[in-house]
């Protein structure tokens, strides 16, 4: 979330074979934490757009990152090659602001309101992270390539079949932020309502 803006081969190569049973796994999840400054909504706000996370050039109010990495096994069958198994090893951390200094009670009600909303935004995020690795999962157990004895062709293969799913990701955390942070959007309102401290309409 942009705190600035209110302020994710031919075909004949190919052969069937059965689907490989996909092992269950599950994501490891955490948060982080950024300190920032301030004892009202407005302060803790500018403090945010000052040392919240940079994603793309600009500031953000938080940010989910990820690691993944593949456990994969390739076997040759028939002069091709398999990918009879593949398992994630996905680690999603969340990026969120912690103030450093004690809030007064009101304005710690309306943070710990605006926190409660940009959890379930990131969450969301990660919600996409681990369905963009449920796809990839989808089309690598059970991947075939004939005339590859040496599992090569294969990986350019599966190569090819995963950039349209991170791209997808991408769009999908894009369109998401957009409607959030629109006018009227749920992190616009969050905003909204912990920097006007309830003074009035000083942000619209």
């Amino acid at each position: 979330m942009k705190a600035a803006v209110v302020r994710r081969v031919a075909a004949a190569l190919l052969f069937c074979v059965p689907v490989a049973s996909r092992a269950e796994w599950r994501a490891v999840e955490q948060e982080k934490t950024y300190a920032i400054a301030g004892t009202t909504g407005m302060e803790l706000y500018q403090s945010i757009g000052e040392r919240g996370p940079k994603v793309r050039g600009s500031r953000a109010i938080a940010f989910t990152d990820f690691k993944l990495t593949w456990s994969r096994k390739y076997e040759p069958r028939n002069g091709g090659c398999v990918l009879a198994a593949a398992r994630p090893n996905l680690t999603i951390t969340y990026m969120l602001p912690k103030p450093g200094e004690k809030l007064p009670a009101p304005v710690r009600a309306r943070w710990e309101t605006f926190m409660t909303g940009v959890r379930a935004h990131e969450r969301m995020h990660g919600e996409f992270i681990k369905d963009m690795v449920r796809q990839i999962e989808q089309v690598s157990v059970g991947l075939a390539v004939a005339n590859d004895p040496n599992c090569k062709k294969i990986r350019k293969e599966l190569t090819r079949r995963l950039g349209p799913i991170s791209r997808q990701k991408g769009q999908r955390d894009a369109d998401f932020d957009r409607t959030e942070l629109k006018s009227g959007g749920t992190v616009r309102r969050l905003v909204v309502d912990l920097v006007n401290d309830g003074l009035g309409p000083l942000l619209p």
